[in-house]
């Protein structure tokens, strides 16, 4: 089990990820502008700060090590506050480049100015997903976006034939495979977290659909390109 609380910090997470210094320099002035902006913004929940390298940091760059060597681009769904997209855009910035799609103005912003704080060149998307036209990109990440139902609906206009999907769930993971494949043609792979041991960290290739009724039409589900409420334990 990884260390909880106040005693996993950026010594910890070097440790664990075997980063550069200069990629944990980036991480290190993120973390800084985040709990500056978060203060007044509110975009992480203010009682995950004190374990802001756990629960967030390594929590997204775990993801890195699933994106395959040929992949050159990446798009990030409902990316909030950065979290999986500019971490992992800080530890693959030599051979990837990444899009960071966002809905609120406001987080936006602070997604600006903390790519210019990290020295990171990332494009970012201030629109909501299902206005955008369809794109594929060779990786798609995600977390705490929405149900995997309605996330593979989103998702499917930024894939093409060798794309990959890597989507972080929590402990609901079951129930949503379940679920998406009522609605989804998929191959699915999972591997456990290695933050939470509940959760999983779920791939997907080849999406396509089953020409069924649209999970967007099922009850309680976020708006497209909004953060989905607590989902994995934020």
């Amino acid at each position: 089990m990884p260390e909880a609380g106040n005693s996993f910090g950026p010594a910890e997470f070097a440790a664990r990820t075997h980063v550069s210094r200069e990629t944990l320099a980036r991480l290190e002035a993120y973390a800084d502008i985040l709990t500056d902006w978060n203060a007044r913004h509110n975009l992480v929940a203010r009682s995950t700060l004190p374990d802001l390298w756990r629960r967030h940091m390594w929590d997204s760059a775990q993801l890195a090590a699933l994106v395959p060597e040929t992949a050159r681009n990446m798009a990030d769904l409902g990316s909030g506050a950065g979290f999986p997209g500019l971490v992992l855009a800080a530890l693959l910035r030599d051979r990837v480049a990444v899009t960071l799609h966002e809905a609120t103005a406001k987080k936006c912003a602070f997604l600006a100015a903390a790519a210019e704080r990290m020295g990171l060149a990332v494009t970012i998307r201030n629109t909501r997903m299902e206005d955008l036209p369809a794109q594929p990109f060779d990786v798609v990440t995600a977390r705490a976006c929405a149900p995997l139902p309605l996330l593979l609906d989103y998702a499917q206009r930024f894939t093409g034939p060798n794309s990959v999907c890597l989507f972080l769930k929590g402990q609901n993971v079951g129930s949503e495979l379940t679920e998406a494949a009522k609605y989804w043609k998929m191959e699915i792979a999972q591997t456990p977290s290695a933050t939470d041991p509940s959760g999983a960290i779920v791939t997907v290739k080849k999406l396509g659909s089953r020409h069924v009724a649209s999970p967007k039409s099922a009850p309680k589900t976020p708006r497209a390109g909004r953060r989905q409420p607590e989902g994995r334990r934020r």
